[in-house]
Formats: structure tokens, C-alpha cells, sequence
């Protein structure tokens, strides 16, 4: 028993280390192609027209539950795959594409000739005449794409459930470097029109036909299927029918930024997902990444009806996920820095920068809460149950809006960024307090401990930071590049050394052990 946890643990490692590659070149590859777009638009009404035309194909992406095809498909081929019935898996692969993929089709016509009414709904405090007008144009543009994110998505799929993991981690590099290359080569031409061709070239390549060529290679089969009384397709409906009605905390999060947004002065909706962009490498490097890569093993776990095992997985994995708070914490320190070195060039001034730096205190305190809510979510689902996580995330989003609409009015893009901090942290206390009582996880108490450690040695250590930045630092200009950076490598040299010290001082394992994997792999042992 002992070896098998221990072989299931470095299997998770390694597919770990796989998909934390892949996010963190993704995380940088994208604050380059934000970056792009900040010189070329700034903070600007256009590159707000541009965001908002993400959100009528991302709805369509939701209601297909293409988001989700990993949570909801894989156990059902899994399932076929433990069982030696690989060819009953692909038959339902196909009738999954095929069903899905029509209605997806169908809905991409109606969004596709109804753009300009959808636009109004989505951006309701928008009403100038050319900012609609752009915002209606590069939607028609991204909206075919949603298909390669669809079919890709099941392509992916399979490939997980057969535990390879390599090619669906270079889909979002494909992804992002189409877009920059878009806005690169037809940005100067057409502006951010440049970059919406970008998406589609990019999700084209990346998720649709590279992952249809990986699919192959794992034995893909496919024919056309309309068998609407297979059993698993009534199933797969089942599955994935809340998480198409339910509203999603990363969903609602880039919809409600952007709706509440555009109530606001041209830019805010830029500033504000300039911010999000910072926010979230950390939350995609340590959750996103964990949790890819956890998933499978959690959903055999749960197959082999091992939930004491699962409960361990989940609890070493979110005391893992705690180191997101002190590395947040340093990221709030040099928000001012970190935001002139990544985008202030260009059309992006001075001006732009403070905006997204106070975007920016406001939501990172929140990125621990995104993190852990990637791996506890996805305990729901390895269980195959989507209903109560959808039935709640609604239940959340829907009781947010009054501080997204309070903070809107009080504190503008500041006050959004903390609905976003306030949000998360809501459901994340409460989805994993609800998933222990249901599971009998008898180790919580430690995890909530552990987090409440971590956050009384961030504290000081983001006090010590900001003192050490601010007096022994002054005399380095960092409203220059060049003074940033010095500001940046040297503050983060003392948050390291720090941090390590404090771990070795408390003996906090998840700090020591990786502070020697990171020795060895120095070494090259």
C-alpha cells in the first residue's frame, strides 16, 4: 500500500512538473502577448472593445461546457479504458463530438448574426456607436474559434485519460504565440482587430490541429454519431448539464470584471485585465498546473474507492498551494515595478501603470483562494458529481454582485479587484468545508492551520519587504527599467532568503522540500 501511494504520488510529480512547464511558459508567453498589446493600445477604449468581444464566445464556450470536457469526459473513457472496452470509448467520443459539436455550430450562427444585440447586453455601460461597433466586429471574428476550442478540448481529453500530458501542454503556448503574432503583423495595420485574427489562427493551430494529430497517435477513432439513447451519453448530459447552467468562479470572475467595467471610464476594463494577468501566474503555476495534473489520479482514486487516499491527496496538495500566499505578498510589494517593467511602453504610460497597480493590492490577496479552488473543485468532479459545485458557484456569484456593484461605485476597478479577492475566498473556505463534511476528511484541521501559519509569516514579511523597498532601496530610481529590475532582483532576493529561513527555522516541510528538489536539480542528481 505503502509503495503504491508512493508510485501514485511521483506519478502526480511528474505530470505536475509537465503541466506547471507548460503553464508557467504559457503565463510568460501571455504577459508578453499582454504586453504587445499594451504598447500597441494601452489602456485604452479599444483595447476594452477588444475584452468584451471575448465574452459572447466565452458564454458559447461555457454552455458547451468545453471548459470542463477533462472533468466530465475523462472519467467516462477512463472508465472504458479500466474495463478493456477501448472501442466503446471511442464510440461515445463520437457521439459526444458530433451531439455537442452540431449544437455548438448552431449557437455560433445565432451569436454570429445577433452580435450587436448580445454586445449590448454584455456591455450595458458602453453605449458610444464606435466602441460597439468594434466590439461586434472582432466578436464575429473569435467567435469560430470556440469549435477548435470545443473539438480540442475532447482531443485533450483523451489524451489525459490515457495519461500522456506532453501535447495538450503546448496547446496554450500555440494559442498565445498566434495571438502575438497576430497583433504583431496586423496590429499596426488594423489595431487590436489584428489580435482577434490572432486568436483564431492561434486556437486553430494549438488546440484544433496539433491535438488532432496527438489524438491519432493515442489510437483516436472517430465516426459520425447521432445514437441519443446511449446510456452514456444520457450520462455525459447529466455531468455536464449543471456546469453549462452553473456559473464558474474563473468564468464569472472575467465576465463580471468586464461587465462592471464598462461602467466605468474607457481603460478600466484594460487596467483591470492587465491586472488579472499578473494575478493569475501564480494561480495558473501553482492550481491550474497541480491541478491538471491531479486530476486523473484523483478520479482512479475514486473508482478504486480509495477515499482516504483521495483526502490525502487533496490535503498534501493544498498545503502545497499555501506557498502561494507569501510569493502574493511579494508580488503586492512591487506591483508598481512589476507593472512598468511587463507593459509601460508605447501607449501604455504612467498613468495606465497606476492603474493597474492598484488593481492589483486588491487582487492578489485573492490568488491562494483561486489556487485551492482548482484542486478542491475538482475533488467534486472526480466523484463525477458537477451538480451541487454548480448549484454553488451560482448560488456565490450570484451573492457577489452586490460587492462587485459597491466596490464598483466606492473604489472603481479597485473595488471590482476586491469583489474578485472577497468572492474567492468566500467559496473556497466553504466549497472544501462542505467537501470534508461529505468525505469524512479527518485531516482538514491541519490544512486550515497550515494556512493560518503561512498568512502570520506573510505578513511580517511583506511589512519587512515593503520598509526594506521603500528605505534601503530609495536611492534607486525605479520609476526607470532599469532601476525596477535592480528593485525587483534585489527585494526578491531578501523575500527568498527570507522565506527559507523562516522554513527551516519552523520547519515547514513544504518549504524544505522544496528548497531540495530544487538543490538537487541544481546539482543534477
Amino acid at each position: 500500500m505503502e509503495r503504491e501511494t508512493r508510485a501514485l504520488h511521483k506519478k502526480v510529480g511528474i505530470a505536475s512538473i509537465i503541466m506547471m512547464t507548460s503553464v508557467l511558459l504559457s503565463r510568460l508567453i501571455g504577459v508578453f502577448r499582454e504586453g504587445v498589446i499594451a504598447y500597441i493600445g494601452g489602456a485604452s477604449g479599444e483595447v476594452d472593445a477588444y475584452l468584451v468581444a471575448f465574452t459572447v464566445p466565452e458564454i458559447l464556450n461555457h454552455i458547451v461546457a468545453s471548459g470542463f470536457l477533462s472533468v466530465t469526459f475523462i472519467p467516462i473513457f477512463t472508465g472504458y479504458l479500466t474495463r478493456d472496452k477501448e472501442d466503446e470509448g471511442w464510440r461515445v467520443f463520437s457521439l459526444i463530438i458530433t451531439c455537442f459539436g452540431s449544437l455548438l455550430l448552431v449557437l455560433m450562427i445565432i451569436s454570429f448574426i445577433f452580435a450587436p444585440d448580445l454586445i449590448d447586453i454584455v456591455a450595458r455601460g458602453r453605449t458610444d456607436s464606435e466602441f460597439k461597433a468594434l466590439a461586434v466586429k472582432m466578436t464575429r471574428i473569435i467567435i469560430p474559434a470556440q469549435f477548435f476550442f470545443f473539438s480540442g478540448g475532447l482531443f485533450m481529453a483523451v489524451q489525459f485519460a490515457k495519461e500522456r500530458f506532453s501535447v495538450p501542454a503546448v496547446a496554450p503556448l500555440i494559442y498565445n504565440l498566434g495571438i502575438i503574432a497576430g497583433g504583431i503583423v496586423l496590429g499596426p495595420r488594423i489595431g487590436m482587430e489584428g489580435f482577434s485574427w490572432g486568436v483564431f489562427g492561434g486556437a486553430l493551430l494549438g488546440n484544433f490541429a496539433v491535438q488532432l494529430w496527438a489524438a491519432r497517435r493515442v489510437g483516436l477513432k472517430y465516426h459520425v454519431s447521432f445514437n441519443l439513447k446511449h446510456p452514456d451519453l444520457k450520462k455525459y448530459i447529466m455531468l455536464t448539464l449543471p456546469l453549462m447552467l452553473g456559473l464558474t468562479m474563473m468564468f464569472s470572475m472575467e465576465i463580471l470584471i468586464r461587465f462592471f467595467g464598462s461602467y466605468l471610464p474607457p481603460g478600466n476594463i484594460a487596467g483591470l485585465n492587465y491586472g488579472r494577468t499578473i494575478f493569475l501566474i501564480p494561480v495558473g503555476l501553482f492550481g491550474q498546473a497541480v491541478g491538471a495534473a491531479a486530476f486523473p489520479f484523483m478520479v482512479r482514486l475514486i473508482a478504486e474507492n480509495k477515499m482516504q487516499e483521495m483526502n490525502r491527496l487533496m490535503n498534501n496538495t493544498l498545503r502545497y498551494l499555501a506557498l502561494v500566499i507569501p510569493f502574493s505578498v511579494l508580488l503586492m510589494v512591487l506591483r508598481h515595478e512589476i507593472v512598468q517593467i511587463l507593459f509601460q511602453r508605447g501607449q501604455f504610460d504612467t498613468a495606465a501603470t497606476a492603474l493597474t497597480a492598484r488593481v492589483l493590492i486588491f487582487m492578489l490577496p485573492g490568488a491562494f483562494a483561486l489556487s485551492a479552488y482548482t484542486i478542491v473543485v475538482r475533488g467534486y468532479y472526480a466523484m463525477q458529481n458537477t451538480l451541487f459545485p454548480a448549484m454553488f458557484g451560482t448560488a456565490a456569484v450570484l451573492l457577489s454582485l452586490p460587492f462587485y456593484w459597491y466596490g464598483m461605485k466606492v473604489l472603481g476597478a479597485g473595488g471590482i479587484a476586491m469583489a474578485v479577492t472577497l468572492s474567492a475566498i468566500f467559496q473556497v473556505v466553504l466549497l472544501y468545508a462542505l467537501w470534508n463534511k461529505r468525505s469524512g476528511n479527518k485531516e482538514s484541521r491541519r490544512v486550515y492551520l497550515f494556512y493560518g501559519r503561512i498568512i502570520l509569516i506573510s505578513l511580517p514579511i511583506g511589512l519587512i519587504l515593503e520598509w526594506f523597498k521603500t528605505t534601503l532601496l530609495y536611492g534607486f530610481d525605479s520609476s526607470t527599467l532599469l532601476g525596477g529590475m535592480i528593485v525587483c532582483m534585489v527585494t526578491g532576493a531578501v523575500f527568498m532568503a527570507m522565506l527559507i529561513g523562516v522554513g527551516y527555522l519552523l520547519r515547514i516541510n513544504e518549504i524544505i522540500e522544496l528548497v531540495g528538489r530544487f538543490t538537487k536539480r541544481v546539482a543534477g542528481e
